[in-house]
């Protein structure tokens, strides 16, 4: 087949191939415990459900403007003032078909054959494979679990050089949990503006957080900034809404502009009933949120616990997102093997860490019920003791 070449780079994605494999274990009756997916197990809020199902009902089942309609994009804008104290205005505004969509597009047009794109290390698996597809170069900086897996000034200051055109930021962090403080991005944003390099930050878990983390916009901090980052984010992880595609970004007028003009010719516009759906997830009631971080928060606890008493696993506590980033390096065992070991011999699917850079560690979901938890880490500890 006369593939194009682009496509001999680009992997099939490690987080979608475990929850696969898995999800076909358990068609065929096998019981798999799986921590793969990267999704809230909530069901999509009632009024959230009841605003598409309106939307149906009067036909707003046609297209919209490609780029999102104007009252979900006004929506957007009085979100980014209120949490974010970022003034945009609608025409700053796309909306795409889910956040990981908004990303692709702002790495379409802003990079290039010959463009360097800074990405910290764990980073979450599509990251690279969309700058490869853009022909542009990944350059991973590998961070360290000592400084929370954060980039450090001097590391990310020695990756920038004249070819760098983007550094992509993600906080709170797939798949380590990681939050960046106040201080810490400011001094990303510095060096972004000396350098004169975009950022793109990729906020889709800033509500979910915990022990008192903050969320905070790189892009809130000045004009300078302001002017190069792209801030995208999205309703999936928020609002348990995953299936029903919809993500938006703001930034400079200029890349708005090429971003709508890009998917005016690729996907046109998300969903209409969708739209409409995000539209009451914003600005409707928010106390289904809380609800659902606290429960998460229990999850984490307990499954820190019983992580930090099995043999050869040493668990990330992060403070942001629901997974747990944990080391296997004792188990004597990378990424892949240990992965498939757990789901053919104990039944309990983990996504090998080496999707994330990181093959001495293994991603862990806790958006399953508590359940689901204790059985697969009972099945995990079972496991571990038989080795």
């Amino acid at each position: 087949m006369g593939l194009a070449d682009r496509m001999k780079e680009v992997g099939a994605s490690s987080t979608l191939e475990i929850t696969a494999k898995a999800k076909k274990m358990k068609a065929e009756g096998v019981d798999v415990v799986s921590f793969g997916a990267g999704e809230p197990d909530f069901d999509t809020p009632k009024n959230i459900k009841e605003a598409a199902k309106k939307a149906i009902d009067e036909g707003f089942t046609k297209y919209t403007p490609s780029g999102g309609t104007l009252e979900l994009k006004e929506a957007v804008c009085r979100k980014f003032k209120k949490d974010n104290n970022l003034d945009y205005k609608p025409s700053q505004v796309v909306v795409s078909c889910g956040a990981k969509h908004s990303i692709y597009n702002v790495i379409q047009v802003l990079t290039q054959k010959g463009d360097e794109v800074i990405i910290p290390s764990p980073y979450w698996v599509s990251y690279p494979e969309m700058v490869r597809l853009a022909e542009a170069k990944p350059v991973f900086v590998t961070t360290k679990r000592e400084n929370g897996f954060k980039l450090t000034r001097d590391e990310l200051k020695k990756a920038i050089t004249k070819k760098t055109k983007l550094i992509i930021l993600n906080s709170p962090s797939n798949p380590t949990g990681t939050v960046y403080d106040q201080d810490e991005l400011f001094f990303i944003s510095e060096l972004a503006v000396d350098k004169g390099v975009h950022v793109l930050s990729d906020e889709i878990y800033e509500k979910i957080l915990y022990d008192g983390a903050r969320h905070i916009s790189i892009a809130s901090f000045n004009d300078k900034i302001y002017n190069l980052a792209i801030v995208v984010n999205g309703v999936s992880k928020t609002y348990s809404m995953t299936g029903w595609r919809v993500g938006y970004l703001a930034g400079p007028q200029e890349i708005v502009t090429a971003i709508d003009n890009l998917q005016s010719h690729s996907t046109s516009n998300p969903a209409s009933m969708s739209q409409k759906a995000a539209l009451e997830a914003i600005q409707g009631d928010q106390g289904f949120i809380s609800d659902m971080v606290n429960e998460f928060k229990k999850r984490r606890d307990y499954m820190v616990g019983r992580l930090s008493g099995i043999n050869g696993f040493s668990p990330f506590v992060p403070r942001g997102a629901f997974y747990m980033f944990c080391e296997i390096t004792k188990t004597g065992m990378n990424s892949v093997d240990l992965a498939n070991g757990l789901l053919n011999e104990a039944k309990v699917a983990v996504v090998p860490g080496a999707g994330f850079g990181w093959d001495n560690y293994v991603r862990i979901s806790f958006a399953t019920g508590m359940e689901t938890i204790k059985k697969g880490m009972d099945r995990i500890a079972e496991w571990a003791a038989r080795r």
